[in-house]
């Protein structure tokens, strides 16, 4: 009888958009889909996720918002420091692949809840460490990569799960502003507790009790099983093997794919392979902008001689203030804008969402090799030309996850999310930061130590960012040249 009612159910071909499998006036015994929208209660899930992603991006760019002080601390040269967040991002996409693998197969509420557990505590204990164990800071910072790693892959799916294709964009656009709202704080964070106690340590000790409420909260409000979309795809599966079955006497149900088959399978999926190209050059950017922005305006000032040079034992940290708000702010305004420019040129162009992607990271590009040409005489005109780029960076990070939802069925998107993980970091954000130190160190190593060196040096390291930017623009607009025909074999 159950089964009758699921294939009388299935909702016409035009109903399903976007690849979202929702069974119009179905009920499904793990969860129904109402006819009203979704219930207050999944409101509170999505923002206690919101809430622990907050916390997650303040967790990623502390150490960002006090490079200077670390430096000193240590005694690291450029390459060295670089290396903390490469270690933090290659253990962060390392764990990524084995957590997608859980998620699609696993309860995600204890994933969620471990992961933050986990990296909260990390964090606390880093807080402790003196000078001369340098390197159990190093490894701390890969600990905090494994813990994040639970949450980024998981939590999108459940709200992908919780919410139909208009409020899914919606919800998912909420979802990832708190990436650069999360990204400010930290600077913000890491910069006002060490300027308010003189030392660094205290940047690392707020954010794990802040770790514990979301735990707490995840307890209370998430239930064991948040499988909506899933289940209603499921029975739309379920209805559509009923059918053939109908027809092709002798025809079995469709088994359960492998993790292996599951990435053939995206690998073969054109759009998704081209759109998380595009993502990693994002990457590939945001991770060396968010890691030497404040140290580069820092010794542009220097140049200028505007700031003096950093002897104390706290350093002014007045470039973080700023740089954090400005990523607050350009975050929040990019994401927005992202996401309603998508919802009103779907409407006439299916190909909307990876042209918007592209025509963001070219404008991205030409803002940040601006910024960086200008530096040397105006350090308003930088600050302004770097808003912009973030601005239009910002823009492409719920369009470019929800290309990915709905050109991949969602029986394969917590892999899908977690491979896309592991490239856009390995190739992105892991080895930018280290790169870009490693070029400056070279550069000031064969010329006589000066500040004029030391902001050169960093000048031309950056120069690089703007051509990958370029690289991600052209990725995005190969990926509209197959985005169609994807979303058409998702839905079916």
């Amino acid at each position: 009888a159950h089964e009758n009612t699921a294939l009388q159910s299935r909702p016409p071909p035009e109903e399903l958009n976007y690849g979202a499998a929702a069974a119009h006036g179905s009920q499904d015994p793990v969860m129904s889909v109402s006819e009203n929208g979704p219930a207050k209660r999944d409101y509170l899930i999505a923002a206690v996720l919101c809430y622990a992603n907050l916390i997650n991006f303040m967790d990623w760019y502390i150490v960002p918002g006090i490079l200077l002080d670390l430096q000193k601390y240590f005694e690291l040269n450029d390459g060295e420091t670089g290396l903390l967040q490469t270690v933090f991002i290659l253990c962060y996409m390392l764990a990524a692949p084995i957590f997608g693998y859980l998620g699609d197969r696993y309860n995600r509420k204890i994933i969620l809840g471990a992961g933050i557990s986990f990296w909260s505590g990390v964090t606390l204990g880093s807080s402790f460490i003196s000078e001369s164990y340098y390197w159990i800071f190093f490894l701390s910072r890969g600990l905090v990569g494994i813990g994040t790693a639970s949450y980024s892959t998981v939590a999108p799916t459940i709200i992908a799960d919780l919410f139909e294709e208009g409020k899914r964009t919606t919800m998912l656009s909420i979802f990832y502003i708190f990436i650069p709202v999360g990204s400010g704080l930290g600077y913000v964070l890491a910069a006002s507790m060490t300027g308010v106690t003189g030392d660094w340590h205290w940047a690392f000790r707020i954010t794990p009790c802040m770790g514990g409420l979301a735990v707490v909260l995840l307890i209370l409000l998430v239930p064991h099983r948040t499988q909506r979309r899933t289940a209603a795809h499921r029975a739309l599966s379920i209805s559509g093997t009923i059918r053939v079955a109908a027809e092709k006497p002798g025809v079995k149900r469709t088994a359960k794919t492998t993790w292996c088959q599951d990435v053939a399978s995206l690998a073969k999926n054109w759009s998704f392979v081209w759109s998380s190209l595009g993502l990693t050059a994002m990457a590939f950017v945001t991770g060396a902008l968010g890691m030497w922005v404040p140290l580069f305006l820092y010794r542009a000032q220097v140049v200028q001689g505007t700031v003096p040079p950093c002897l104390q034992k706290s350093c002014n940290s007045s470039n973080s203030l700023i740089f954090g708000g400005i990523t607050i702010g350009t975050g929040i305004l990019g994401v927005i804008s992202g996401a309603e420019a998508a919802r009103r040129l779907r409407k006439i162009n299916n190909k909307a969402d990876p042209l918007i992607c592209a025509t963001s990271m070219f404008i991205s590009s030409l803002c940040l090799y601006i910024a960086l040409m200008v530096a040397q005489t105006n350090i308003l005109s930088t600050f302004i030309f770097i808003a912009f780029g973030e601005l239009f960076l910002s823009i492409n990070w719920a369009v470019v996850t929800d290309i990915l939802l709905y050109v991949v069925t969602p029986r394969r998107q917590s892999t899908a999310i977690a491979l896309q993980i592991l490239v856009s970091h390995l190739l992105g954000d892991s080895g930018s930061p280290s790169l870009i130190g490693i070029i400056s160190s070279a550069i000031q190593a064969k010329k006589a130590d000066s500040f004029l060196w030391s902001f050169w040096s960093m000048q031309y390291s950056f120069i690089i960012c703007a051509f990958v930017g370029v690289f991600g623009g052209v990725f995005f607009l190969l990926t509209s040249f197959y985005i169609e025909e994807d979303r058409k074999e998702a839905e079916r």
